[in-house]
């Protein structure tokens, strides 16, 4: 079952207007990725000065990062920048966010087809 994070969190990544959205949306693009075909598993605070993320490209490889950026600052996040972008395809099933990533890639994945 997918959490209800996944799909808010990947509405959110593919369209909001809120700074930290459109950032990462620019970031992944970067990275050479689709935001509008990526899966966000998680974003969290993960201290006063970063967000620890989790995604899926639209080619099913998943990738843990950190955003840092001055919370603070009204704008802060307009300035975010990557840190830590790692590659954890091969690992993600032993993570604390494994239930989440293998309900991620369900919904991602969406209903059979039926041809």
């Amino acid at each position: 079952m997918v959490s209800r994070i996944v799909v808010q969190y990947t509405e959110l990544l593919r369209s909001s207007s809120f700074d930290l959205w459109v950032r990462l949306r620019k970031i992944l693009t970067e990275q050479g990725l689709d935001p509008a075909r990526t899966t966000v598993v998680d974003l969290l605070q993960g201290g006063p000065d970063h967000e620890d993320g989790q995604i899926i490209s639209d080619d099913d490889r998943v990738y843990r990062f950190r955003l840092f950026y001055d919370q603070a600052a009204e704008h802060g996040a307009r300035n975010a920048r990557l840190s830590d972008w790692t590659d954890i395809t091969g690992s993600w099933e032993n993570g604390s966010l494994a239930t989440r990533t293998a309900g991620a890639f369900a919904w991602k994945s969406g209903p059979p087809s039926s041809d």
